[in-house]
């Protein structure tokens, strides 16, 4: 199938067929992970990134490894997508170099579990303020130029399989992830007009930096049992360059929800179609994971 990638068909539907090649795309989180992944897969398929990450020495390291590899970058910098203002000067520095973007891809992402009981304040307001917020930053600033630009265009936003099913341990997380999965969902209808094709990410297990990094409210991560549950995750885990890969032919071939794991669609599939056992399997997981809890207090309370 021939590129098309602006403007709208005769229907008014979002064309398919799209690439990303001379696309001016703009990645958030692309100095590891999945951004980084995707930032060289884009790369290589031709697009005229625009990348941006928290961390300045990694952003740094990313935007030379796709230079190495052949990739365009024609403007990076790092900032904290939490913050509005710096969203909007990174926004003013962009459009002084274009009027427009053609793709954009909200991939920065942070991650925290635990129980409701021990779960913080902060862990709550981190996650809607990167998770959700960081996201609507980079869309209020950066949609309303494609809109006029009238090229159409893609947005990518990626969620989590904690934004599809009730996963323990997940409610500051999944309060993000639903919450992005939602604004999704409605300008999945709202830019098909304007020729702007909407697509979420679902992603199960990613071996990724925040697999070892994630903070599990209550619980030590040297605990036996939890380490054997981690390495269980990471034994189902896909790799960064799958999902880069999926999210590339999800763009061309306008698909809205994309899967980058097989249990994730079996899981997000039955949660659907069969809502009584699907509720009696994740209550099982539940109870599964409160022992795990308990057991873990348990170990570590302080020996009269």
């Amino acid at each position: 199938m021939g590129e098309v990638v602006a403007g709208r068909t005769p229907t008014g539907k979002t064309p398919t067929g799209k690439t990303l090649n001379d696309k001016k795309t703009l990645i958030t989180g692309a100095a590891s992970g999945i951004g980084r992944a995707t930032a060289l897969a884009a790369g290589r398929a031709g697009a005229r990134l625009f990348l941006t990450d928290i961390n300045a020495a990694e952003l740094d390291a990313a935007v030379a490894e796709v230079e190495a590899a052949g990739g365009k970058v024609e403007y990076a910098q790092a900032l904290d997508i939490s913050d509005f203002d710096a969203v909007t000067a990174f926004g003013a520095a962009v459009h002084e170099k274009t009027p427009s973007l053609d793709v954009l891809m909200n991939i920065a992402g942070i991650s925290a579990w635990g129980t409701v009981d021990n779960l913080e304040h902060r862990h709550w307001r981190s996650m809607v303020e990167v998770n959700l917020m960081g996201p609507i930053h980079v869309i209020e600033t950066f949609i309303p130029p494609m809109i006029a630009a009238g090229r159409g265009g893609a947005l990518v936003n990626v969620s989590s399989a904690a934004g599809l099913i009730a996963l323990p341990w997940h409610a500051a997380y999944s309060a993000s992830k639903y919450g992005l999965r939602g604004v999704s969902e409605v300008l999945k209808f709202d830019l098909r007009r304007h020729g702007i094709s909407v697509h979420l990410v679902a992603p199960g297990a990613v071996k990724t930096p925040l697999m070892n990094t994630v903070e599990i409210a209550g619980i030590d991560r040297n605990d036996p049992e939890v380490e054997r549950w981690v390495r269980r995750f990471e034994h189902r885990a896909v790799t960064p360059e799958k999902v880069a890969q999926n999210i590339l032919a999800g763009i061309a071939k306008n698909t809205f929800l994309i899967h980058t794991s097989p249990d994730i669609r079996v899981a997000y599939f039955w949660k659907r179609k069969f809502a009584w056992p699907y509720e009696r399997v994740m209550q099982a997981l539940n109870d599964r994971f409160s022992s795990l809890l308990r057991k873990h207090k348990s170990r570590n309370a302080p020996q009269p």
